[in-house]
C-alpha cells in the first residue's frame, strides 16, 4: 500500500514537474515590450462644459473622461519633448489634456495587447485609428501609437505601458522620428504629374494629383511663375489648361449645365475673356497664329443591342472602338465652326504649320490579315484652298510627325521596319521588336528618308519636340533601365543626353516661343528614381544646369530610412552582360542572412529604376528581403539586336538569364539564404513566373500576377492578344507554328511545378483574361501541388483601387512571409484556412 501511494506520488511529482516546464516554456514565448520613453505634448489647459442640465439626453451624469470624446488634435503633437518619468504632468488650477507618443516598429505581422496601467482617463489611438480593446493586429511596419490623457486640477497618476505578445519576433518601442518605408508612403501625397511653359518661358501651368490617406483624391492644375513661389491662379484638372502659343496668355474650360466654355486668361494682368460658349466636347489645339482652333471631335457609332450583338472584328470588343475621330476648325473672329474631315477612319492632327495655313493629319486602316496591322497615311490639308496633298502612303510601323522647323522635313516616329527596314539593325534570322522606338528624318522635296536614330542603343518613348528657336530634337529615350531626355544635332546627327538630374524622366516640356522672344529655349521636366519620389525641375539650355523647383519626395519621404541601391551585372553563358541592381533593407547587417525576392518582366521593356511602381522594391526591403531586379534578354534600351531577342523567343533565353543570374547573386552574396529565394512578376513578367517553375526549383515561393499560362488562349481572348502576338510572335500564329505557342505555354508543362505559386489576378482584366490563371491554378490544384489563387474583384490589368490595392499588397507580402520567412500567421489571418 505504501508502495503504490509511493508511485502515486512520484507520478504527481513528474506531473508537476512536466506542468511547470511547459508553463515555463509559455512564458518563455511571451515577447514583453516595456514602454520607458514617450514624446510628451502637453498638458494644455480645457476647461469644463457649461452644465446646462446634470444630465444628457441619456440621463447620464458628466465624467472627467467624457472630455476625451472630442476631435483628436493631431497637430498639437507636433510640438513635444522627451519624457520618461512615471508620475503624468498636470495643471494644478485647471483640468489639462496632454499626449503621449511612442512608435512599436516591427519586422513581421504579429497580434499582441497593448497595455496601459495608471491612467484614469485616457484614450489610445493606433495609426490615427481609436483602439477600442487592447489586443492589436500589426502589419511589418512602424505603428505610431498617442495616448491621449485627460487630468483633474492637482492629478497624480502614474502610467506603465507595455507591448505583450506570444510571437518570437522582435518588438522594438522608440521615439526617435526614423520610420520605414511604407505602402501609404507609395500611394499618398502630392505629386507633379505634368507641366507646360508659356511661351516666354515665364509662366509654367503644373499639375498635381493630391491623394489623402484611405483614397480620397483630387486633380488640379496651378498657373505658376517660372520660379514656382507665386501662384497665379487654380483649376480643377478638368479644366485642361493649355497655353496660346504666341501671345502667352492661356485658355482653360468650364462647364455649367452640361454646356462648356472656354475662356482665355492673362497671366500678367489676371484678365480672363471669355472666347467660346457652348463648344463641342473634343481636345483643343490652338493654332500658332491664334486665329482659329481644331477640335478633335469623337462622333459615336453605331450600337448594338445589348443583349445579343455582332462582333465585327477583335478589336470591336473593346469600349468605344467604333466611335471615330473627327477635325474641325473654329474661326475666333467669325465664330465659325468649318467640318474639316468626314469619314469612317479617324482622322489625327499631327502638327500645324507656323503660319497656320496648313495642318499635317494622319489616318490609320486596320489590315489584319498581314503584319503590320495597321498602315499609316499622311496628309497635308491648305486650309486656304481645301486642297488635300498626300505626303506619305499606306506606310507600316510608323506612328506620328511632326514639321521641323524651316518645315522643309517631317521628323517621323515608328520602329526599325519602317521604309522598308531601312533603321534595321539587328543579326540575321532576328525580327525586329515594334516597340523599340525610332526616330526619321523625311525630305519632303527628294523623298528620302534618314534613320537618324539607327546606332543609338536607347528607344525613343514619348513626346518629341523640334524647337523652333535652337532647331535641335529634343525627345525621351529609354536607355537601359533609365528614361533620359536626349538631344539631337539633326544637321550632323549627334545625340546626347540633356543631363537631366532624375533616374527616370516621366515627361517635358520645351519652350514654344520663336527667336522673337527668346534666343535660348528652357526646359521643364519631372521624374523619380531608384530612391526618392518625383521632383520637377527647371532647365537652361544656355547654362546646361537645372534647378529643381518642386521637390515632392521631400514631404512624401520624411523620416523615412531606406537601405542601398546598387548595380550588380553578370556576364551570362552567352557572353552578354545582363543588368540589374539589388536593394538591401534598412540598417543592412552583412553578417546576417536574408531571405530574396527576384522580380522581373522579361517581356518587351525593362523595369525601370523608378521608387513607385506596381512592385516598390523599397517596400519589399523595409520587411527584411533583399531585392534584385534582372534585366533580361527582350528589353528595349540595350540596342535593336537585344530587343529583337523577345520576338519568337518565348521562354527560349529569358527564363535562362534569371535562373543563372539568381544563382550568380546568391553565391556572390553571402548575406543571402538561397534556401529562401522567392520571385514575382506581372503580366508577360507572370507568364515568366509560371514558365520558370516549369524548369527550376530554386525558388521557394513564387507570384504570378495577371500571368499567361497558355499563348494560345492568350492570343485569342485579350483584348490586346493578338496584337502584342505582332510584336511577341512576329509573323506566326497557334496554326502556323503551334510547337510555338505550345511547347512554350506553363500550362502544358504544370506537372513540373513544384514551388509553392500564388495565382494573383482582377477579375476585369481585358489584357490577360482571368481565365490565364484559372486554367493553371486548376492544373496545380489536380497535380496536388501547393498553389493558390486570389482574385480581385472588378479590378483590370492593373488594381487601381486604393483599398483593393493595399489588400493586394498585403496578399502578396503574406505569401512571402508564409514561405520565405516561415512565418504563416499574416496569410491565415488574410485568407482563414478552410476544410471543405
Amino acid at each position: 500500500m505504501n508502495e503504490i501511494n509511493n508511485n502515486m506520488i512520484k507520478m504527481r511529482l513528474k506531473t508537476l514537474i512536466v506542468s511547470f516546464f511547459v508553463g515555463s516554456i509559455c512564458l518563455a514565448q511571451t515577447n514583453k515590450t516595456e514602454v520607458s520613453e514617450f514624446n510628451l505634448s502637453g498638458p494644455y489647459e480645457i476647461n469644463l462644459p457649461f452644465m446646462v442640465d446634470s444630465t444628457n439626453a441619456t440621463k447620464g451624469k458628466f465624467e472627467t473622461k467624457m472630455l476625451l470624446e472630442t476631435p483628436m488634435p493631431f497637430s498639437s503633437l507636433e510640438k513635444y519633448q522627451k519624457w520618461s518619468g512615471k508620475v503624468l504632468p498636470s495643471l494644478s488650477k485647471a483640468y489639462s489634456e496632454g499626449f503621449l507618443t511612442f512608435d512599436l516598429d516591427i519586422d513581421s505581422f504579429l497580434k499582441g495587447t497593448l497595455k496601459v496601467k495608471g491612467i484614469t482617463n485616457y484614450k489610445v489611438y493606433v495609426d490615427k485609428r481609436v483602439l477600442t480593446d487592447d489586443v492589436l493586429t500589426l502589419e511589418p511596419d512602424r505603428h505610431q501609437v498617442i495616448i491621449r490623457f485627460v487630468m483633474a486640477p492637482d492629478e497624480k497618476d502614474s502610467v506603465k505601458v507595455s507591448f505583450e505578445s506570444q510571437s518570437k519576433m522582435f518588438v522594438k518601442a522608440d521615439i526617435s522620428p526614423e520610420r520605414r518605408y511604407s505602402l501609404s508612403d507609395c500611394m499618398d501625397g502630392l505629386r507633379v504629374t505634368n507641366a507646360s511653359l508659356s511661351p516666354n518661358g515665364k509662366y509654367m501651368i503644373v499639375y498635381y494629383r493630391q491623394v489623402e490617406h484611405g483614397g480620397k483624391s483630387r486633380s488640379f492644375a496651378q498657373v505658376k511663375e517660372v520660379s514656382g513661389k507665386k501662384i497665379l491662379a487654380e483649376k480643377d484638372a478638368s479644366a485642361d489648361i493649355q497655353w496660346m502659343p504666341r501671345s502667352g496668355r492661356y485658355l482653360y474650360e468650364e462647364t455649367v449645365g452640361g454646356n462648356k466654355s472656354l475662356y482665355c486668361a492673362d497671366p500678367n494682368s489676371g484678365s480672363v475673356q471669355l472666347l467660346v460658349r457652348n463648344i463641342p466636347d473634343g481636345n483643343i489645339t490652338v493654332s500658332p497664329t491664334e486665329d482659329y482652333l481644331i477640335l478633335s471631335e469623337v462622333v459615336k457609332g453605331p450600337k448594338e443591342n445589348k443583349d445579343l450583338y455582332e462582333v465585327l472584328t477583335p478589336d470591336d470588343r473593346q469600349p468605344g472602338w467604333r466611335d471615330r475621330v473627327v477635325l474641325t476648325k473654329y474661326d475666333l473672329k467669325t465664330q465659325i465652326y468649318q467640318r474639316l474631315t468626314y469619314g469612317h477612319t479617324s482622322t489625327y492632327l499631327n502638327d500645324i504649320s507656323a503660319d497656320g495655313k496648313r495642318l499635317l493629319l494622319s489616318i490609320s486602316r486596320p489590315r489584319i490579315t498581314k503584319r503590320p496591322f495597321d498602315l499609316v497615311t499622311f496628309y497635308e490639308l491648305n486650309l486656304e484652298t481645301m486642297k488635300v496633298d498626300t505626303l506619305l502612303s499606306n506606310q507600316g510601323f510608323i506612328n506620328n510627325a511632326i514639321y521641323s522647323p524651316d518645315e522643309k522635313n517631317l521628323l517621323i516616329s515608328g520602329s526599325a521596319e519602317a521604309f522598308d527596314g531601312i533603321g534595321l539593325k539587328i543579326d540575321p534570322g532576328q525580327t525586329s521588336s515594334m516597340v523599340d522606338g525610332q526616330l526619321f528624318i523625311y525630305n519632303r522635296l527628294n523623298k528620302k528618308v534618314v534613320p537618324v536614330t539607327k546606332d543609338f542603343d536607347p528607344s525613343v518613348e514619348g513626346s518629341v519636340y523640334w524647337s523652333k528657336m535652337n532647331d535641335l530634337i529634343y525627345f525621351l529615350g529609354a536607355d537601359r533601365d533609365y528614361v533620359r531626355i536626349f538631344v539631337m544635332n539633326p544637321k550632323i546627327g549627334k545625340i546626347g543626353s540633356l543631363g537631366a538630374k532624375e533616374d527616370v524622366i516621366s515627361g517635358f516640356d520645351v519652350q514654344y516661343a520663336s527667336n522673337e522672344l527668346s534666343s535660348s529655349p528652357s526646359i521643364v521636366y519631372w521624374g523619380q528614381s531608384v530612391s526618392n519620389s518625383f521632383r520637377f525641375y527647371l532647365y537652361n539650355v544656355k547654362s546646361k544646369k537645372s534647378f529643381c523647383l518642386e521637390d515632392d519626395s521631400k514631404e512624401i519621404l520624411k523620416n523615412v530610412i531606406l537601405g542601398d541601391c546598387k548595380d550588380w551585372n553578370f556576364v551570362s553563358e552567352q557572353g552578354d552582360t545582363i543588368y540589374g541592381r539589388y536593394y538591401l533593407p534598412p540598417h543592412f547587417d552583412p553578417n546576417k542572412k536574408y531571405p530574396l525576392i527576384v522580380n522581373y518582366y522579361g517581356g518587351c521593356s525593362p523595369t525601370e529604376r523608378t521608387m513607385e511602381s506596381r512592385y516598390p522594391q523599397h517596400l519589399y526591403a523595409a520587411q527584411g528581403y533583399v531585392v534584385y531586379i534582372v534585366q533580361p534578354s527582350g528589353a528595349t534600351g540595350f540596342g535593336q539586336e537585344f530587343s529583337a531577342r523577345h520576338v519568337n523567343g518565348f521562354g527560349l533565353l529569358t527564363p535562362d538569364e534569371i535562373i543563372e543570374g539568381t544563382k550568380k547573386f546568391c553565391a556572390e552574396h553571402s548575406f543571402i539564404n538561397s534556401k529562401k529565394v522567392g520571385c514575382i512578376g506581372a503580366s508577360y513578367g507572370g507568364y515568366m513566373t509560371q514558365y520558370l517553375m516549369t524548369v527550376t526549383d530554386i525558388f521557394a515561393a513564387a507570384i504570378s500576377h495577371a500571368g499567361i499560362s497558355n499563348q494560345t488562349s492568350y492570343w485569342g481572348e485579350g483584348y490586346w492578344g493578338y496584337s502584342y502576338s505582332e510584336i511577341s510572335a512576329a509573323n506566326n500564329y497557334p496554326w502556323t507554328n503551334p510547337d510555338m505557342f505550345h511547347k512554350h505555354s506553363p500550362l502544358f508543362k504544370a506537372d513540373k511545378v513544384h514551388t509553392p505559386l500564388l495565382f494573383l489576378h482582377g477579375s476585369a482584366d481585358t489584357n490577360v483574361p482571368i481565365g490565364e490563371s484559372i486554367q493553371m491554378f486548376t492544373a496545380l490544384k489536380m497535380l496536388g501541388r501547393e498553389t493558390a489563387f486570389v482574385v480581385v474583384d472588378g479590378q483590370d490589368h492593373h488594381i487601381l483601387d486604393y483599398n483593393k490595392r493595399i489588400k493586394w499588397q498585403n496578399t502578396i507580402f503574406a505569401w512571402f512571409a508564409k514561405w520565405l520567412k516561415d512565418e504563416p500567421d499574416w496569410w491565415n489571418s488574410i485568407y482563414t484556412p478552410k476544410v471543405f
